[in-house]
């Protein structure tokens, strides 16, 4: 989408060791007088990081020395969050209010992925030139989802006893699959702190030779075999940038995690006594 705006992308790589947050002064070194959109999403797809308010501080402290930056905060996971954390909007944060447009909707929160509602806050002149594009592109979000999106806003702040009893059953869920994946050996991971995602460092077992598939080359090909050796299907760690990782999402119930781990860890094992090539 940035290409189709005529923009140059830059990514800014994070590691897996500080969690999988953004360094301010690698970013500050990045920042040119071309720079104009710093791009943040906390908590993380699919990291399930959360940015703490103190950097995010620190961000917003770079941000202010260039006048033509701004930001867009995607916080769609704002209520799926899992204490100690806490989760701070941008635009919350001193002077940031007119730089950052924040974008939000109802498909992770509300469970409503099918209703395709979201929306944007940011000032007036920024909005409506967003507008112009929307309305020509989608027109507008139908009635029955708005319908639904009001619902979902009665059940109160968060999303109500609703929310937070999902909230907790994710909680249980992540708990469950940080332990039992840290103790297979040659995974890393980080403790996800939101969201309802694992993005699990597996470049140890890339190199190796499976029978009856070929060789296991990067995180595609390690996707491809446990699908078809475990019948589990993941998310490769290219599609977000980072090719060691494998993203493994949580949003399902704990029984059915709970089998999915150990076909994933019975097709890994039978990986650990291949060699390598």
């Amino acid at each position: 989408m940035a290409r189709l705006a005529d923009a140059t992308p830059v990514i800014l790589p994070t590691l897996i060791s500080e969690n999988f947050l953004l360094d301010p002064k690698f970013l500050e070194s990045k920042i040119t007088e071309k720079s104009r959109l710093l791009i943040l999403c906390s908590p993380s797809n699919p990291t399930g990081s959360v940015y703490p308010k103190k950097l995010l501080e620190t961000i917003a402290e770079i941000v202010a020395k260039h006048p033509r930056l701004l930001v867009l905060s995607d916080e769609i996971y704002e209520h799926i969050i899992y204490a100690p954390a806490a989760h701070t909007s941008f635009a919350s944060l001193p002077g940031m209010w007119e730089r950052t447009l924040t974008v939000n909707g109802f498909s992770k929160a509300f469970a409503m992925t099918g209703w395709r509602l979201g929306y944007i806050a940011g000032p007036k002149h920024f909005v409506a030139a967003c507008n112009k594009i929307q309305s020509q592109a989608t027109s507008g979000a139908s009635s029955i989802s708005q319908k639904a999106g009001v619902a979902a806003l009665g059940l109160g702040f968060a999303g109500g006893e609703a929310v937070s009893t999902m909230v907790k059953a994710f909680r249980e869920r992540r708990d469950f699959l940080v332990k039992s994946f840290g103790e297979l050996e040659g995974v890393k991971l980080s403790e996800p702190q939101g969201a309802f995602y694992l993005f699990i460092d597996f470049s140890s077992y890339y190199g190796i030779e499976a029978e009856d598939f070929g060789k296991i080359e990067n995180s595609e090909s390690l996707c491809r075999y446990l699908l078809d050796k475990a019948q589990v299907a993941l998310v490769p760690g290219d599609a977000f940038g980072d090719d060691s990782c494998i993203r493994i999402s949580y949003a399902a119930s704990l029984t059915t995690l709970q089998a999915a781990f150990e076909r994933i860890k019975k097709a890994l094992i039978s990986l650990r006594t291949a060699v390598p090539v």
